[in-house]
């Protein structure tokens, strides 16, 4: 299998209420992860590399031909290009051997050889002897396996995935998600991911692109993104807190409350960036809440280290709940049992983690 270069330029092009405009290159064997709320332009983007949606500006390059102009359009099946989507697509009266051997034999393969290699590629995706059985006799997860498999027997140059796990249970995800990087990694195909959990980024991606209302806000290492997050929809994607102070005196300061940095990094930052606006950002177990008397002053909290603040809403969570806060507006992961303690409207004092606290401008 060869692995592309993909080379991607999109200048306005209309997608709803947007125009879409986004470039990149994805070294052959790399895996471009794209994020972004809905309606951001993601699946107008893979149907634009895919073939699917007629380009009115910019190129999609792969390998150096020209597949997607204003004025060439080379159609998708002769591309070189797989896009596997939510939905497994399989050919309900075929069985599962026989799905995966659909294209080699499309490509002029014999019979025996194309079997041969579709049961191969049901072994490494864990589905050996399963082969006989139709998609009506498979679960979504054995399905979008074999679809996988189907996908990657063609050797395509790039995989597009367009939120491929996101109709499966949590466990079979983990499971398939684990199956995918495996192969990723074993034929080196170029890939691109979009996706909008952030576990799939941080798993399958090498490089992170986040979309936001059809331009680019932020891109680099997947982890790089994750951690320091750039908007706050990368910051709530992350499950992290991030807030707008101003570097003053030494410290990252909004409205009277303060952190001042325990780093050598966080002091560099506050120092490059003297009067003018600063991130902190940091993860809700850097939070520590408990109830205040409704009369403590700011100056009071602030002299005994604490922020004064409100609860405004409650979340449920798999293992608990996440409480809202008003001022500044962060959230914290708390047991079940704290719903009681911290109800809607309570005041209470909110403790910072300094050495917790990642300073970003």
């Amino acid at each position: 299998m060869t692995a592309g270069r993909l080379e991607v330029e999109v200048d306005d092009q209309p997608r709803g209420d947007i125009r879409l405009s986004v470039s990149f290159v994805a070294e052959p064997g790399e895996v471009v992860g794209i994020m972004g709320p809905s309606g951001a332009g993601k699946s107008t983007l893979l149907g634009l590399i895919a073939g699917t949606v007629p380009p009115e500006s910019g190129r999609i390059i792969r390998d150096g031909h020209v597949l997607s102009a204003p004025r060439r359009r080379v159609p998708p099946a002769s591309r070189e290009v797989v896009l596997l989507g939510q939905d497994p697509r399989l050919f309900p009266h075929l069985s599962a051997v026989e799905n995966i051997a659909f294209g080699p034999r499309a490509r002029g393969v014999a019979r025996g050889k194309a079997r041969a290699e579709a049961a191969s590629w049901l072994e490494r995706v864990g589905l050996a002897g399963l082969g006989d059985r139709r998609p009506g006799e498979l679960s979504g997860g054995q399905q979008q396996r074999v679809a996988l498999a189907r996908a990657l027997v063609t050797e395509p140059a790039v995989l597009l995935l367009d939120e491929p796990f996101t109709s499966l249970d949590p466990v079979t995800a983990d499971d398939l998600r684990a199956v995918l990087r495996e192969q990723l990694t074993a034929t080196g195909v170029t890939a691109v991911v979009v996706t909008h959990d952030a576990l799939d980024a941080a798993v399958l991606a090498d490089t992170l692109i986040v979309l936001e209302r059809g331009t680019v806000s932020q891109r680099g290492p997947t982890r790089e993104v994750l951690t320091a997050p750039g908007t706050p929809f990368v910051a709530r994607i992350a499950g992290l807190n991030r807030i707008e102070g101003v570097a003053r005196d030494g410290a990252w300061e909004r409205d009277g409350r303060r952190i001042v940095p325990s780093d050598e990094a966080g002091r560099a930052v506050l120092a490059a960036a003297a009067g003018r606006p600063v991130w902190a950002v940091f993860r809700p177990s850097a939070v520590t809440v408990s109830m205040r008397d409704a009369t403590v002053s700011m100056r009071d909290a602030a002299g005994a280290g604490a922020w004064p603040a409100h609860i405004v809403r409650h979340e449920a969570t798999p293992s608990g709940v996440r409480l809202h806060i008003d001022e500044p507006p962060l959230h914290v992961d708390a047991d079940l049992s704290d719903a009681a303690r911290f109800p809607v409207g309570a005041p209470v004092a909110v403790t910072l983690d300094p050495s917790a606290v990642r300073l970003t401008r």
